[in-house]
């Protein structure tokens, strides 16, 4: 049967109790809390309880404050730094399975492209990522002027019960698929003072990311390639000086077309990578999702280490001195 741990699926057999997951984990013993279906299990009864299909574990443990590497976005902390979106996936099974892989917190939708609110009966996307589950970033994709960009942001305000936190994009031409940034500054400034947490698509320019902050941003999303195109990051150095220069959160935002290009984009001090295309086009998306994660985590771990300089002329890694010399 399937259950819930920690939020991502897993098997086990009919008869399995709590402490039969534990073990599993290597846990035994170990100094851990555990939540069954949203209700404190206590340690006692871990022999006791019998598992049944769909239920839902959640299973902490402390750790030093100095290994907490979340950022935060709108007030609120996150552990995963790679957003994903819910296109071009070939049907919402797939969808789940591959945003559970990815570990994302927050998963962006288009909403008028989407198949939220269909005919009854039809499968709901809500359903799949439940804002329980997930936040919810509505985003505003096929948007070529301000006013459509707001409108649309409106309308997921509604959809979503109040929701703030938006996506904005608002493009120059069907071809290129790049920012039209002056209408981005409109639509930009209108929902700051509408009361939107706004996270906003611009180009690589760190010019146009400083101005977008100081509108009142609460991050700035510059493109690493044209959207959907899988380039990987062409301008590095724009991409570092915006995060230099730019105090709220700097996430890449389209042209990632593998897990090295997220890993390039974290160790150049990015907070975060947004993506949907890379994952969902692969031939295996659910495997894409993981490898992913992975290269986000690695990117950031590399730039929390610090890399080595680069230099011109080769260093040995070993001393020369005790060297065996033939005379």
């Amino acid at each position: 049967m399937m259950i819930y741990i920690n939020g991502e699926t897993r098997e086990v057999s009919d008869n399995s109790r709590v402490a039969d997951v534990i073990a599993g984990m290597g846990l035994t013993g170990k100094k851990i809390a555990v939540e069954l279906n949203k209700e404190i299990l206590p340690f006692n009864q871990f022999q006791s309880q019998a598992l049944q299909a769909e239920d839902r574990l959640e299973i902490v443990h402390a750790i030093g404050g100095g290994q907490d590497d979340s950022f935060v976005l709108a007030g609120i902390a996150y552990h995963s730094r790679l957003l994903v979106g819910t296109g071009k996936y070939k049907d919402l099974e797939e969808t789940r399975l591959a945003i559970e892989a990815s570990g994302a917190q927050i998963v962006t939708v288009a909403i008028r492209r989407t198949n939220i609110g269909q005919k009854p009966g039809e499968p709901n996307l809500l359903d799949v990522i439940s804002p329980d589950k997930y936040t919810i970033l509505p985003n505003t994709a096929g948007c070529y002027t301000a006013e459509e960009a707001i409108r649309t942001c409106r309308l997921g305000r509604e959809l979503l019960d109040g929701h703030k936190l938006v996506k904005l994009e608002v493009l120059a031409d069907q071809k290129t698929l790049f920012p039209d940034v002056a209408e981005t500054y409109i639509a930009a400034e209108l929902l700051v003072k509408d009361g939107f947490d706004v996270m906003v698509y611009t180009n690589d320019d760190p010019i146009a990311a400083k101005r977008l902050e100081d509108i009142g941003c609460v991050a700035v999303m510059p493109l690493a390639a044209p959207i959907g195109s899988g380039l990987g990051i062409r301008n590095p150095y724009n991409i570092l000086t915006i995060v230099e220069n730019t105090k709220v959160p700097v996430l890449v935002d389209a042209g990632v077309g593998t897990a090295s290009d997220a890993a390039i984009a974290m160790e150049l001090g990015c907070d975060g990578v947004l993506m949907n295309t890379a994952i969902a086009e692969a031939k295996n998306p659910i495997l894409m999702a993981s490898a992913m994660r992975k290269g986000i985590e690695a990117g950031r771990e590399a730039f929390l280490a610090g890399r080595m300089p680069r230099k011109r002329f080769a260093s040995a890694s070993s001393p020369i001195d005790g060297l065996f010399f033939v005379l």
